[in-house]
């Protein structure tokens, strides 16, 4: 086998591997770490002869690492959060995207005179998505509060399907496609019409299909190629793939519910293991890329070139900031229904918004497929390196050390999850305690009675042990064998709670989260009670 390609398939990876294993050990942010690695690797092995480039392939990228990550936060994902803070996500991952994206594009042609208006677009389309991987890793590992994350994983669930059809636009004009704003406007409309149409349109095949499999490996393996599917479906007649797996991915996670407990169980661990092996590929490709960056600068000023990168970093972070205190105080003052409707968002809550810009991989793999021949593409390959790496570094770095500084905390929000677990805990009780009456009131509960006791126990210590996590301290008959019996009776109590807890959840007396990690341990009980 080839050097290379161990080097690329086996090595990397198992480098990749050992950084994040430390970074978790130590609670550490692994994809800064990784970027990090990768920058320094990439110095080495730039000056070390026959070693290999390694080239970030944007196709690889966006069809391969995108969708699956996509679709995985889609999928772990608060529907019904997502629509309380629809307004602020909106306003990110649309405004903000085409905000930043002319102001990144006039400093940039206003710097460089001799650079196409189009091309310096294109730039700004390309470093206008922020990547929240960095960044909602770090607010959760702190505690920020929940409409905080929310929001965060709202911009990046979306925000590249705005800024990938920008990049098209300007790359359109560019190459003579001879693009209007009038027209400019339609690609946008057709692009997120036609892809939020697929992704309602598979949304609810593939919903049918996994609510009637009972494989669960057959199962697992079609979810695998469901971003994979949602995200080509659009390509395939240029509407935004992006917005199609995102839909997917979240109409999926609301009713995950109605699927067998197996399927849960599984499909989270497997999309876990996906995520985790995705995230250090494509944080450790970032780095990598310095030293074929700067080879394709050869010949020009360096320090020309350095001045005009720390302006579009500067610029990138600056626009976040000028967007996000209007957009967070504006609408408000404007708006009575939204007075009435949303709180008033804290400074606090604003500025780590504000600082949360960090840019990824998508942001490198658009830059790279920019064609060969388009003005001064290595010039823009480095300006979008530089911001990556900038806003990873400098702002993800310091991300942790604002929010401890601002003391922003959903300290309240977790007492309150706990409080509503216990609550939600009692009612599902309780309600399975109604269907066991109704199950046994035939007299099966004078031939078996030691088979109800313990479902009975078995109930009562689960709603008693949820309070008592708060710190309360309070808390046929025929041939059918016990055990059978026992397993039949308790399958049909969960049931029962598993309807009350979804429909808490529905009536919003219950998070998402708190509905996942109590339907966990549902699904972790009914797989104890499974035979072969």
């Amino acid at each position: 086998m080839h050097l290379t390609t161990v080097i690329q398939f086996v090595l990397l990876p198992a480098v990749a591997l050992a950084i994040a294993a430390l970074a978790r050990a130590r609670g550490w942010p692994a994809p800064l770490l990784l970027v990090v690695a990768g920058l320094a690797i990439g110095l080495v092995s730039a000056r070390m002869p026959g070693m290999p480039s390694y080239e970030l392939d944007p196709e690889l990228v966006l069809l391969v690492f995108l969708p699956p990550l996509l679709y995985s936060a889609a999928l772990d994902s608060s529907y019904l959060r997502l629509r309380e803070v629809r307004r602020p996500v909106g306003l990110m991952s649309v405004g903000l995207v085409l905000f930043s994206t002319a102001v990144v594009g006039l400093l940039v042609h206003a710097m460089v005179p001799d650079l196409p208006l189009a091309a310096a677009f294109a730039l700004g389309a390309i470093v206008a998505p922020p990547d929240a991987v960095a960044a909602v890793a770090v607010a959760r590992r702190l505690g920020l509060p929940r409409r905080v994350i929310t929001i965060l994983v709202g911009e990046s669930l979306f925000n590249d399907a705005t800024a990938l059809t920008a990049y098209r636009v300007a790359v359109a004009a560019m190459v003579g496609e001879g693009v209007s704003l009038l027209g400019a406007a339609g690609q946008f409309a057709y692009a997120a019409g036609a892809g939020l149409a697929i992704g309602l349109a598979l949304a609810y095949a593939c919903g049918w299909l996994l609510d009637r499999l009972t494989d669960v490996l057959v199962g697992s393996a079609i979810s695998l190629l469901i971003p994979f599917v949602s995200y080509l479906a659009a390509e395939a007649v240029h509407a935004s793939g992006v917005l199609s797996v995102v839909v997917v991915g979240v109409f999926l996670g609301h009713r995950m519910n109605r699927t067998g407990y197996g399927m849960r169980v599984v499909s989270h661990s497997v999309w876990k293991v996906v995520d985790f092996c995705l995230e250090i590929v494509v944080f450790g490709l970032i780095g990598l890329q310095l030293p074929l960056i700067l080879r394709g600068l050869s010949g020009q000023d360096p320090w020309r070139v350095a001045g005009y990168a720390v302006a579009v970093l500067v610029a990138v972070v600056v626009a976040r900031a000028v967007w996000l205190v209007p957009g967070a105080y504006l609408p408000r003052l404007l708006s009575r229904r939204i007075r009435e409707r949303e709180p008033r968002p804290p400074a606090a809550h604003v500025a780590v918004l504000g600082w949360a810009g960090m840019r990824g991989v998508v942001s490198l793999a658009a830059a790279f497929g920019l064609p060969d021949d388009f003005p001064a593409r290595d010039l823009l390959l480095f300006l979008t390196f530089v911001v990556v790496i900038g806003t990873l570094l400098v702002q993800g770095l310091s991300f942790p050390m604002l929010i401890r500084r601002l003391r922003v905390s959903g300290d309240q929000e977790v007492y309150g999850d706990n409080l509503a677990e216990a609550a939600a805990q009692q009612a599902a009780a309780t309600a399975a305690l109604a269907r066991l009456d109704e199950l046994t009131g035939d007299g099966v509960i004078e031939t078996h009675a030691e088979v109800v006791d313990r479902l009975r126990d078995n109930a009562e210590r689960r709603a008693m042990g949820a309070w008592e996590r708060l710190g309360g301290g309070v808390g046929p008959q025929g041939e059918e064998t016990p055990s059978a019996l026992y397993r039949r009776l308790r399958r049909e109590m969960l049931a029962a709670e598993r309807e009350v807890l979804v429909r808490m959840r529905d009536e919003r007396r219950i998070d998402d989260e708190v509905l996942r990690r109590v339907t966990r341990e549902l699904d972790f009980e009914e797989a104890t009670l499974a035979r072969d």
